[in-house]
């Protein structure tokens, strides 16, 4: 197994997307990108959502490349949220929301930037993509409500609006990329 770290927005949806897909295994939402001082111990979500403190809602994943490639992950990543909104995914705004890729060591980076590079230019987006693109420092885990939100709160107004969409919109396009038990 080898382990990918994404920042797609609130990182609700974005584990919510990436765990359905067919080998995935864990994927736990946390945050990335930012800085944090060593005696405070990990950040909170309280002080993440100031955006003061340069990280991203992230999540990090699992995934068995025999299975699902790491660009592939990433074509889906590009494609279920908006990459040329900068610090802003909807209504959520703020650098804590911000697009990137955090990878984990060279082959990663060179990947991440040619599949981005190939995503520009298909034209697929009209405006240019912002997604970062940098090495993982340190992966936070977030707080225990905030794993697996969206299969614990469905039927919450965030979940079923903006949740709900982008995981129809998986299951139209990646269909055959997604785990059995999710297809119903």
């Amino acid at each position: 197994m080898e382990k990918a770290t994404l920042a797609g927005g609130c990182f609700w949806c974005t584990e919510a997307i990436f765990k359905r897909l067919k080998g995935v295994g864990d994927v736990v939402s946390g945050y990335a990108g930012g800085e944090t001082n060593p005696q405070a111990g990990r950040p909170s979500y309280e002080q993440v959502s100031t955006g003061e403190t340069g990280h991203a809602e992230a999540i990090q994943l699992e995934f068995d490349p025999s299975i699902i490639s790491y660009a592939k992950l990433l074509e889906i990543f590009f494609n279920l949220h908006d990459p040329t909104t900068l610090n802003r995914q909807g209504a959520d705004e703020g650098a804590q929301y911000r697009s990137a890729i955090f990878y984990h060591d060279k082959k990663q980076k060179e990947t991440a930037l040619q599949v981005r590079d190939e995503i520009a230019k298909s034209g697929q987006y009209h405006n240019p993509i912002v997604t970062e693109i940098m090495s993982l420092g340190k992966f936070y885990t977030a707080e225990e409500y905030h794993q697996n939100y969206y299969d614990n709160n469905k039927t919450q107004g965030y979940c079923d609006y903006v949740i709900s969409p982008k995981i129809h919109k998986l299951l139209r396009e990646y269909g055959k990329e997604v785990k059995e038990e999710y297809k119903s």
